[in-house]
């Protein structure tokens, strides 16, 4: 099984990112922004459901922090949108971005 980088020299999970482009030809950075935002929108779709359910339950407190939590993820997505933006317009993706 493909391991994939953590970002601290050590591989787990299933996916091969060990370092520059891997098998995809994507560069790292872009890679690795495209699957934070993937998984902060859907997080933030999947949190719509648990809001149902706490709603429906009738648990405001439980639901209001599974808005909580949505947001967080709308804003983690957002400021993916922006890097990834930029990294794919500077042409860097496989290069450290400027700050």
């Amino acid at each position: 099984m493909a391991q994939a980088n953590t970002g601290t020299g050590g591989t787990t999970g299933t996916m091969g990112r060990t370092g520059g482009q891997g098998q995809t030809g994507t560069p790292d950075v872009t890679y690795n922004l495209i699957s934070v935002l993937y998984h902060a929108l859907q997080g933030a779709e999947t949190y719509e459901q648990y809001i149902q359910d706490a709603q429906q339950s009738g648990n405001q407190e439980l639901a209001q922090f599974f808005r909580e939590v949505q947001q967080e993820d709308a804003r983690r997505a957002q400021r993916g949108r922006e890097l990834l933006s930029r990294c794919l317009q500077q042409g860097r993706g496989n290069q450290r971005m400027s700050q």
